[in-house]
């Protein structure tokens, strides 16, 4: 049998359903055992009062403390526990009250287990449960069930310390925030291409016109006249100062034909290239058009096929400026240069670039291969093309430093074919051309330098070796010519000129012919195994007295 409790108005017993028999002695029935707070208490307080001696059952009060009975204490003023106010239904904080219940509490004036830490506050009217002023708080120190929990486990009013922080998530973060920094750019990114996508589809409803494609309103505005300043040694103002004296030639003879390039020099005259006007040396004409569109018919002056070098006199020069001869022996690898000419018949073409080399040995064929041009040439990577032949080669100051004669083409060992640029064009030093062109100006031909020499084709050798024998009814070293005078022998291996070695003989004959007669150079030589060196003074090949027919 359990006990049951309720709660009793003051002065009430209990009744024998409040009782236990429980704990009585066997072979004892009836012998009751009430619990001591349903007894008259023994100094006169109602039934029920507490009591703060020991309990006859259970020993000391668990429950019992100082100022909770009726004399002058509150019934519903807890120790250690806080009850709820019944009337506002709220918790009853442990504060120290005013009254005369001072130091009755344990812990002394104000104290008790926990308390309110703001100080003491006036009390609150309170009422017991149930309606019975005496009757104990079963939520209380009195009842049966101990104290209740707290409905709020945070103090609350004036003095208590604020709430702690809101609950962390797993991780430790803060449970409510903000949205995260990759949310935010994804929004951002979205938002973006929605505007983009916006703009785009108003561009195209406010831009689109009729199924035909045509616009009435379309107009690619006016041209805005910049004026663009080219400095006069850029390519644009040497190809404006140059161009003007620039000339292009129709060539036709009884079988053949041909056009080509040529530039016009002090008194009115054209220099161009020998293989040009070939077709015309014996009959035919020559037909020679201005920068300008204008044109007229030309004739030889001389020629020189040794050098292929050429001079023609046009009727008219409709006043043309003459151009400017420049210095070859001046130029260095790698100077910038600009090509004229017309090309495939195109006038007027400028192509640009720069020295490739000096002092190339080239061999191009001479009129209808009866003789062989050989020319100490200036290797270029302008683009040189068929018809770009007797044209000039300036310099970045429009000067003349050549006459473009010849190109190299894949498939062909031969020079000067008609055939595209792969960027290997040869042109004759003005140096050459200039003393040339004086001699076919004055006396209608050139003079030919020569050592006096004739050369072994067979030997293999370094160097270039005279010949021992006889070529072509001639002797290895002409009598009285500049190499007998030096010195030098048949079978002698000539192994330099003027300091540049020499490895076969066009190198040879290019060098010597590229000299002026009367000028002087040092050969080194080796005869016999042993070296040596002979200045040797160039003189010309003689030229053949006209006999009469």
């Amino acid at each position: 049998m359990t006990d049951e409790t309720r709660t009793f108005d003051a002065g009430d017993v209990a009744a024998s359903s409040q009782r236990s028999s429980e704990g009585s002695p066997p072979g004892e029935p009836g012998v009751m055992r009430v619990r001591p707070e349903f007894l008259p208490a023994s100094d006169g307080r109602p039934a029920g009062a507490p009591v703060s001696g020991p309990d006859a059952f259970t020993g000391p009060n668990p429950f019992a403390a100082r100022g909770q009975g009726y004399e002058g204490g509150d019934p519903f003023a807890p120790g250690p526990y806080a009850p709820r106010d019944t009337m506002t239904d709220t918790l009853v904080p442990f504060a120290a009250e005013s009254g005369d219940d001072t130091g009755r509490r344990p812990g002394g004036e104000g104290a008790s287990g926990w308390g309110n830490p703001s100080g003491p506050v006036p009390p609150s009217p309170r009422q017991a449960p149930y309606g019975s002023p005496g009757g104990p708080y079963p939520g209380g120190p009195g009842g049966p069930y101990g104290p209740p929990p707290p409905r709020n486990p945070y103090g609350m009013g004036p003095g208590w310390a604020p709430p702690p922080g809101a609950p962390r998530t797993e991780t430790g973060a803060a449970g409510s925030r903000g949205p995260r920094t990759g949310v935010l750019a994804a929004l951002a990114v979205v938002i973006a291409l929605v505007a983009s996508t916006a703009g785009s589809v108003g561009t195209y409803l406010l831009t689109r016109s009729n199924g035909d494609g045509v616009d009435p309103a379309y107009s690619l505005g006016t041209p805005t006249g910049a004026i663009v300043n080219r400095a006069p040694d850029s390519v644009a103002g040497v190809a404006s100062k140059v161009l003007p004296s620039v000339v292009s030639l129709d060539v036709r003879g009884n079988s053949e034909a041909g056009t080509g390039s040529g530039f016009v020099i002090k008194g009115g005259y054209v220099v161009t290239n020998n293989h040009v006007v070939a077709a015309a040396a014996q009959t035919g004409n020559i037909k020679i058009t201005f920068n300008d569109k204008k044109s007229t018919a030309a004739k030889i002056v001389g020629r020189d096929p040794s050098s292929d070098i050429a001079v023609v006199k046009p009727d008219d020069t409709f006043g043309v400026p003459e151009i400017t001869l420049g210095n070859s022996d001046r130029v260095v690898v790698g100077d910038p240069v600009i090509a004229i000419g017309s090309p495939l018949g195109l006038t007027g073409t400028v192509t640009t670039g720069i020295i490739s080399s000096l002092n190339r040995p080239v061999t191009a064929g001479g009129e209808s291969g009866s003789e062989s041009s050989f020319i100490n040439a200036i290797q270029t990577d302008a683009a040189i093309n068929p018809g770009n032949s007797g044209g000039p080669l300036v310099n970045g100051a429009g000067e003349v430093i050549g006459v473009n004669s010849a190109i190299a083409t894949l498939g062909n060992s031969s020079l000067g074919s008609q055939s595209g640029s792969i960027g290997l064009g040869f042109s004759i030093p003005i140096n050459h051309v200039r003393r040339v062109a004086e001699e076919l100006i004055t006396t209608g031909s050139a003079k030919k330098s020569r050592i006096g020499v004739q050369l072994d084709p067979d030997y293999q050798g370094e160097g270039v070796r005279i010949a021992t024998t006889a070529e072509q009814g001639q002797p290895p070293v002409v009598p009285g010519g500049p190499a007998d005078k030096a010195g030098m022998k048949p079978g002698d291996v000539i192994l330099a000129i003027d300091g540049n070695p020499v490895s076969d003989q066009a190198e040879l004959i290019v060098a010597i012919r590229s000299k002026a007669p009367g000028d002087t150079v040092t050969l080194k030589f080796r005869r016999d195994g042993r070296d040596m060196t002979a200045s040797v003074t160039i003189d010309a090949v003689p030229v053949p007295t006209p006999q009469p027919s």
